[in-house]
């Protein structure tokens, strides 16, 4: 399901960023480019930057200095939907409620129609009148995934989305994940380097000294936890992550 249209989305062009927070600079002078319509996974050790640099690119926290914009030289504001770590349903609103979220908070009627249709690609439809508190942790996972693609943004940016998931549901969740994001920028923090490999068209680690790139990736998303390409490029990403100190 592409975002908006059968157009390729803008990618993300970040031009000499720098932050510091509370005196202690995190990265300077980072130049990167993420591919439009493809999937992108950062992987880097706890406290490296990854997080804040996904808050920047969000705009949700100001850089010190530099410049974020699309690959198609425009904002990004107002592109972007975020899917985290926490599912951070409303208990008080049923499933559909929660998808349709983003109309709720603008003021605007729901679109039921498109919420039913997400609900169904996220194998849901019996529980669209349902609460949170009777879901499952995947499931609920997958009303949050239903939810970002309601609002219908061409970048998605989703920080350790499935690091709460139990193994089996971790799996279920990151196939569906691959393939109902067909078509839309995706940018995915993750510790997981097997699910870095499984899901992205592109690596990417990140230490002390910026962003290395990581060698491409054979075959397209979602890939079999078993396939070989998979088990040697995980292999060979962990021992990057090793030398950068993930």
């Amino acid at each position: 399901m592409r975002p908006l249209n059968d157009a390729v989305p803008p990618g993300i062009s970040v031009r000499q960023l720098c932050l510091t927070l509370d005196q202690r600079p995190l990265f300077s002078e980072l130049n990167l480019d993420i591919v439009g319509g493809a999937f992108t996974a950062l992987l880097g050790a706890s406290g490296v930057g990854k997080s804040s640099l996904m808050r920047v690119i969000a705009g949700l926290t100001p850089p010190t200095s530099g410049q974020i914009n699309g690959s198609d030289g425009l904002p990004l504001a107002g592109r972007i939907a975020w899917m985290g770590q926490q599912d951070l349903l409303y208990p008080w609103l049923t499933v559909e409620q929660n998808v349709c979220l983003a109309s709720r908070l603008k003021g605007k009627k729901a679109d039921r129609d498109l919420a039913q249709h997400l609900l169904a690609r996220v194998g849901l439809s019996h529980c669209a009148r349902a609460r949170p508190a009777t879901l499952s942790g995947g499931m609920r996972q997958r009303v949050a995934l239903a939810r970002t693609l309601y609002t219908r943004q061409p970048i998605v940016l989703m920080d350790e989305p499935f690091s709460a998931l139990d193994a089996l549901t971790r799996t279920q969740i990151q196939t569906l994940a691959a393939e109902v994001l067909v078509g839309h920028t995706v940018l995915l923090i993750t510790h997981d380097a097997a699910e870095a490999c499984r899901l992205s068209h592109h690596l990417l680690v990140m230490g002390a000294a910026g962003i290395d790139t990581c060698p491409p990736l054979r075959g397209l998303p979602p890939r079999a936890a078993d396939d070989i390409s998979v088990i040697q490029s995980q292999a060979t990403l962990l021992k990057q992550l090793s030398r950068l100190g993930g």
